[in-house]
């Protein structure tokens, strides 16, 4: 698709879905905003960059926190230290099985392209059904458990078939690197940066997986206090997120900087990123991230049941 298409789709969708008008003046503003985010947080980051959330909302103090991961940053968030926070589709829902009470504000669209597995390119492993008996690195309890979980599933394997290594991205890297272990479950912009840097191979990634893009997700009190804030917190999010388009040059600049990688790594990320509108949850959405924690129960990885429609945040309704 061609750029300025893409461009005028973006501008379509985001008009249909996220039509706020710019409500949020100093009374309904927070006088603090604590943002937790992440390498890979390609709104968040231009965002901050930009200081578009600082020109948007003058009165309220925004401070910016980095995570190597999203467990991490949920754990922040539930003690109070953040207060709004970007993560994959697995991390709230170990959150909520431990008791955390955040809800999910806002969800993107899939990246089934953004996240995968990889082996070295002189591997003997071909499938993922190879993958039994393997060591495989992954940050647990993230987005990337539960791409290598359906993938099993999908190849007829448990996850009991294989040996978790439960690294960090920095530290999985390395051992992947140092042949520690046979594969590496990995999200951008990390993916991209191993597969310019070369000798991998892509085993498998989100295709037909029917994955949750990422989620946006605060306290349940902060979203009631701030209701009408989150709104246009979500909506310049979107508008962040545009500029991959509009600007794709300078963006790609500005988060090369931002994230401390080469140029060709962020452009072939924003070539695994489709057109990103920050939406609320819808049905669809919701039906799969429940079949996501259903998952993780059935695999014992989480200890009882949960039901994710009690911590979807409502929008207050205009008058």
């Amino acid at each position: 698709m061609l750029p300025w298409i893409k461009h005028a789709a973006l501008t379509l969708l985001f008009s249909a879905t996220l039509g706020v008008s710019a409500f949020a003046a100093a009374d309904t503003a927070p006088e603090q905003l604590r943002i937790g985010f992440q390498k890979g947080s390609v709104s968040l980051v231009l965002a901050k960059t930009h200081q578009l959330l600082e020109k948007q909302f003058p009165h309220t103090k925004i401070s910016w926190i980095e995570f190597p991961a999203g467990p991490q940053m949920l754990e922040a968030l539930n003690i109070g230290s953040i207060d709004v926070g970007s993560t994959g589709d697995i991390p709230p829902i170990f959150a909520q099985a431990a008791g955390a009470d955040l809800v999910y504000i806002g969800v993107e669209p899939p990246k089934p392209n953004a996240e995968v597995i990889l082996v070295r390119d002189d591997s003997p492993i071909k499938t993922v059904a190879d993958l039994k008996g393997r060591k495989v690195a992954f940050q647990k309890g993230s987005s990337s458990h539960n791409l290598l979980l359906r993938n099993l599933q999908k190849a007829g394997l448990a996850f009991t078939d294989i040996q978790p290594a439960y690294l960090t991205p920095a530290d999985a890297r390395a051992a992947f690197q140092q042949g520690n272990v046979d594969a590496w479950t990995i999200w951008d912009p990390y993916y991209s940066a191993a597969l310019l840097q070369g000798g991998v191979r892509v085993l498998a990634d989100g295709t037909d997986l029917n994955l949750t893009g990422s989620f946006y997700l605060a306290s349940r009190s902060y979203a009631e206090k701030y209701g009408a804030f989150l709104q246009q917190l979500l909506t310049t999010l979107t508008q962040a997120d545009a500029l991959t388009i509009s600007q794709r040059s300078q963006s790609v600049t500005l988060l090369a900087n931002a994230m401390g990688l080469p140029e060709a790594v962020i452009s072939t990320y924003f070539d695994h990123r489709p057109i990103t509108v920050i939406k609320p949850v819808d049905e669809r959405t919701l039906q799969a991230q429940q079949h996501t924690a259903d998952l993780f129960y059935e695999n014992h990885l989480i200890p009882s049941k949960l039901d994710v429609a009690s911590r979807i945040w409502h929008a207050p309704v205009a008058h």
